[in-house]
């Protein structure tokens, strides 16, 4: 058994599926839109066999912080360098830095940043 995809609803599916691209080379589908009810997402697909929907349909609500549900996407990106290295890209790029890289009491060494919308990324090493 395994996750098959973890979806994310999003304002802006072009800036995410940009941002995602960009930064962890995923690959999107074509944008999929159903007319009736005005839902649109894509599927990226990562080297790894993962894969990540973005969707969006008018009328979202705002998000509540530390509500239960969604925590964050931990994404593997190689060795202890290779994070440090994406962080310095990322910041860069201006996007914030809001912890680390770090070794975490539970062993993983990690920073955590936001995407474009603010969802907590946790970078790690494989």
């Amino acid at each position: 058994m395994k996750i098959e995809h973890i979806a994310l609803w999003t304002k802006d599916l072009e800036q995410m599926k940009g941002f995602y691209e960009k930064y962890f080379a995923a690959e999107s589908s074509a944008l999929y839109v159903n007319e009736k009810t005005g839902f649109r997402s894509y599927f990226l697909s990562f080297a790894s066999g993962s894969h990540l929907e973005l969707t969006n349909k008018k009328f979202l609500l705002e998000r509540a912080v530390d509500a239960v549900g969604y925590s964050h996407l931990a994404i593997s990106v190689g060795t202890k360098e290779d994070v440090d290295s994406f962080v310095t890209k990322v910041l860069a790029d201006g996007f914030p830095l809001l912890n680390g890289p770090r070794t975490t009491g539970d062993g993983y060494y990690e920073a955590v940043i936001q995407d474009p919308e603010g969802n907590l990324l946790e970078i790690t090493t494989d």
